[in-house]
């Protein structure tokens, strides 16, 4: 019993934090919209599967959390270009990223197996 109350007063104390990283209210259509316009396209595919020059965006059943992906397209690690807010509204984020939790999941292995290892 003791073990279940210090998980709980644990997840409580969490819980804050947890609030924190939920994302802003999106538009997925909108999303999609800015997804073409702003060339995401162009580097993660249209459906986020990703391409010669990005990664995918289909991470399925665990999407990358908000907080990552806005730092990610602000502050990118690798060669994505820089995207500030000048460039790409917070809200416009929001909604691109609303947009990239409709993506499918990734193709599984099995699916390919034929046509990649030939």
């Amino acid at each position: 019993m003791k073990t279940k109350l210090a998980i709980l007063f644990s997840l409580a104390l969490l819980a804050p934090a947890f609030a924190q990283d939920a994302a802003p209210k999106g538009d997925a259509a909108n999303g999609k919209v800015l997804f073409t316009r702003d060339g995401c396209y162009q580097c993660h595919g249209t459906q986020g599967a990703g391409a010669s020059t990005g990664p995918a965006l289909t991470q399925k059943p665990t999407p990358l959390p908000w907080v990552a992906f806005q730092a990610e397209v602000r502050n990118p690690v690798d060669a994505m270009p820089v995207y500030t807010p000048k460039v790409v509204s917070d809200q416009e984020l929001a909604d691109i990223y609303a947009y990239t939790l409709t993506f499918p999941g990734p193709v599984a292995r099995s699916a390919t197996k034929g046509i990649l290892d030939r």
